[in-house]
């Protein structure tokens, strides 16, 4: 046992009046200890880098064409919709935290960490794709490091994203190598 006097919990009175003062503030409280605007910020690259992403396999899933291309169709079609899921959880968090969501489409390539892509062929686009998500899994990687333990509530919300990208990432491999015909080397080996 401890020998440290310091208590675990904070005073239930300190609580309270911590509670009322600054209630403009929403749900940032005196013991967050990121920077609120900052992370904002950040949040903003973010939400860019997923409605591209949106966008990306929306058009993917609306112009894939080929004998093999229902399948692949319908897979940009559920990965469209679970990057909308992570724009509105990224907009979400943003109003929390005091901001606006920036939904402009003006500069909106510029903001975003992942490219549009298009890609002219089944197999191009998949590796458009890939490549997002690639990009979306080393920056959201990085993300989550950063926020660590002074924004958990954004950690806990990046780590739900990433591994959902992670999933996308290993779908876009599955399809590139049936597409392909030829297994991709791992990057591990």
């Amino acid at each position: 046992m401890s020998n440290n006097n310091q208590p675990f919990l904070t005073d239930v009175k300190e609580l309270r009046a911590r509670a009322r003062a600054s209630i403009e503030k929403g749900a940032v409280t005196p013991a967050y200890q990121g920077d609120v605007k900052q992370t904002i910020e950040i949040l903003q690259s973010v939400l860019a880098t997923e409605i591209v992403c949106v966008l990306r396999y929306t058009m993917n899933a609306i112009s894939a064409t080929g004998l093999s291309s229902e399948s692949v169709k319908e897979e940009f079609e559920q990965h469209a919709k679970e990057e909308q899921g992570h724009m509105r959880s990224v907009a979400e968090r943003i109003n929390q935290l005091g901001g606006k969501p920036n939904f402009n489409p003006e500069g909106l390539a510029s903001r975003s960490a992942s490219q549009y892509g298009e890609g002219g062929n089944l197999v191009e686009m998949i590796k458009e794709n890939l490549v997002a998500e690639r990009i979306a899994c080393e920056h959201y990687r990085e993300l989550i490091r950063y926020f660590a333990d002074k924004d958990p509530t954004t950690r806990v919300m990046m780590e739900a994203i990433l591994t959902n990208e992670e999933e996308h990432a290993n779908d876009m491999h599955d399809l590139l190598v049936a597409h392909e015909g030829r297994p991709m080397l791992s990057d591990k080996s």
